[in-house]
């Protein structure tokens, strides 16, 4: 008896490893692939399942593009989405200081390289996810892919900044992608839900009606394009509430939308 305890335990030490969620970094540019000096500053925290269904999220954390929040709106998912066999990818992205091709730079590069990994880590459709100026960061990639490459295959958008014009936009998130000498044209060009066509891929949106830090009017027009264009989106906009939720455990619709979206990404 206490020899087949001791292999069954055996059996379980050889075996927990194979089972064990991976979670490392891995720098997204090397040196000389781009000009940049802050190269180094783009990193992406990868988070493996242990028993992959297919599906990965790239996070990217909101902070006006200003700073990341990489806790509630990043990092903090990986459990509940590991859970349910769904691998993240949280992006490290380097902030713009008016640069405004930057961002959207190392999100592509972040999508091609988990396409990259695709049969190495059991993926088949990899999405963007986006919070808050993160949002706006998403829904440029949705909306600015140049290929199958780096096109995302879905968008999940929370609290989103999505349009840069006047009365609708986040200002210190515009000025920080966009610098302070902006012009029209550049507020267009990043101004998502004028760039929605029958290519962008669906949705998942997440809002309250009580944010008065990026007014749900950005997630509004911009659903109202996708479906403008025959684009599916799943919008759930919750009473009362605040901007920044994220996965916070005091937010008391938590519960709900995380399984509204867990439901959601295992639908195909």
């Amino acid at each position: 008896m206490k020899k087949k305890l001791f292999s069954l335990f055996l059996f379980s030490l050889l075996l927990t490893p194979c089972l064990a969620q991976q979670t490392f970094k891995v720098n997204l540019w090397s040196e000389g692939e781009i000009q940049d000096s802050d190269y180094k500053d783009a990193v992406l925290h990868c988070f493996l399942p242990a028993q992959p269904t297919g599906k990965a999220v790239i996070a990217c954390p909101g902070g006006a593009y200003k700073y990341l929040c990489m806790t509630y709106e990043g990092c903090d998912f990986a459990p509940i989405l590991n859970k349910e066999g769904i691998a993240l990818f949280v992006l490290q992205y380097r902030l713009p200081q008016g640069r405004n091709t930057v961002p959207l730079a190392d999100a592509q590069k972040a999508i091609s390289y988990v396409r990259s990994h695709s049969s190495e880590w059991g993926i088949k459709q990899v999405g963007i996810m986006g919070s808050s100026a993160g949002g706006h960061l998403a829904t440029t990639a949705a909306t600015h892919f140049t290929d199958s490459v780096n096109r995302p295959d879905f968008q999940v958008l929370l609290y989103p900044v999505v349009s840069m014009q006047d009365g609708v936009t986040h200002r210190d998130s515009r000025e920080a992608l966009l610098g302070k000498g902006y012009t029209q044209e550049l507020m267009d060009k990043y101004s998502n839900e004028k760039h929605v066509t029958a290519q962008t891929p669906k949705a998942f949106i997440v809002l309250a009606s009580g944010d008065r830090g990026v007014i749900p009017r950005n997630s509004l027009d911009y659903a109202q394009a996708l479906v403008d264009n025959g684009v599916l989106v799943d919008l759930h906009m919750y009473e009362g509430g605040y901007h920044g939720f994220g996965c916070r455990t005091d937010y008391a619709e938590r519960n709900q939308w995380i399984g509204e979206l867990l439901y959601w990404l295992k639908k195909d």
